[in-house]
């Protein structure tokens, strides 16, 4: 696809999103991890590296790298670490991407082959400055998967794809990913402040347009607390997700990258995380992942093999 110019200023590099200084709040010990270091873990590490692979589990910084890299699981980040966003909660580079790497769909299917996984997450940086978003690049990466591990099931995390046609959609969904995720990330009021380049009711019409084009395909929203929203908002997105028919949730933490980010407002207590899942079974969502930890590839293979039974057990119950 034919790049968009992005121009920068003279004499700017990509570089973490600057923000005003905050100070980081102390973290309460639920949220406390130990460091990595299993030999599982380094083992995973140098698949990626060897593969020449960027994961998002680095780049955002993610609590659990020690945990799931251990498991050999690893969220694969696709087009590159430059993010053409600058979204204030997210600790990934901005400013000019380089070029697609026509390789990557392959070394992504060799590093799944040889991690040997059953269930594998893929994402991406967002990409404005691609005609379709990258839309296709996903596509060429499911069906790689697909060919080399035709038993592994695939979850994709995708961008909004908010300055492309409809085809970048639709030529994503027909690569027939097993789930279909796509975070709202935070309450609509936020949006200004914590994701400036989205807009809310074109990522919920995303998700409700994939199933539209099908409707047996999971799809998979998750958003952060503690960004200062309060909890009549987090349950009203809890009801536009589900008007949009997205069938599971996660809530997790938001945890400061850095000073320069965006604050954390609070710290959302274990047990305001379980009152926000037993709202969200209420409402009619088939999983739900309500914790501190919980990110949107966190345990996310046993949570797909629960997903898959939870709408076994509604089709029989109807």
């Amino acid at each position: 696809m034919a790049p968009r110019d992005l121009t920068l200023p003279e004499g700017r590099h990509p570089e973490k999103a600057h923000r005003p200084d905050n100070a980081q709040p102390k973290k309460p010990a639920w949220i406390r991890v130990k460091a990595p270091g299993s030999a599982e873990y380094k083992r995973t590490r140098d698949i990626m590296r060897e593969n020449k692979l960027v994961t998002v589990c680095e780049e955002a910084g993610c609590p659990n790298v020690g945990e799931c890299w251990s498991q050999g699981h690893a969220t694969m980040m696709i087009m590159g670490e430059i993010c053409t966003r600058g979204c204030t909660f997210c600790n990934v580079a901005t400013g000019r991407p380089d070029t697609l790497d026509a390789f990557e769909p392959g070394r992504v299917a060799h590093a799944v082959d040889k991690l040997g996984l059953k269930h594998v997450v893929i994402t991406s940086v967002d990409r404005d400055d691609l005609d379709d978003g990258g839309a296709d690049h996903f596509a060429q990466t499911i069906r790689a998967v697909r060919h080399r591990s035709p038993d592994t099931t695939i979850e994709i995390l995708t961008p909004d794809f908010l300055k492309c046609a409809p085809s970048a959609l639709e030529t994503v969904v027909a690569a027939r990913p097993d789930v279909f995720n796509h975070n709202l990330e935070t309450v609509p009021s936020l949006y200004p402040t914590v994701r400036p380049g989205a807009r809310y009711f074109h990522s919920l019409r995303l998700l409700q347009r994939v199933k539209e084009l099908d409707p047996g395909m999971f799809t998979k929203s998750g958003i952060m607390v503690g960004l200062g929203e309060d909890a009549q908002s987090v349950r009203q997105v809890m009801d536009d997700m589900r008007s949009a028919d997205v069938d599971f949730l996660t809530i997790g933490q938001y945890l400061q990258p850095t000073p320069k980010h965006h604050r954390v407002d609070s710290f959302i207590t274990p047990d305001e995380f379980k009152s926000y899942e037993k709202a969200a079974y209420g409402k009619g969502f088939l999983m739900v992942s309500a914790t501190p930890l919980t990110r949107s590839s966190y345990h996310a293979g046993d949570d797909f093999a629960r997903l898959r039974d939870a709408r076994l057990a509604k089709l029989g119950r109807a």
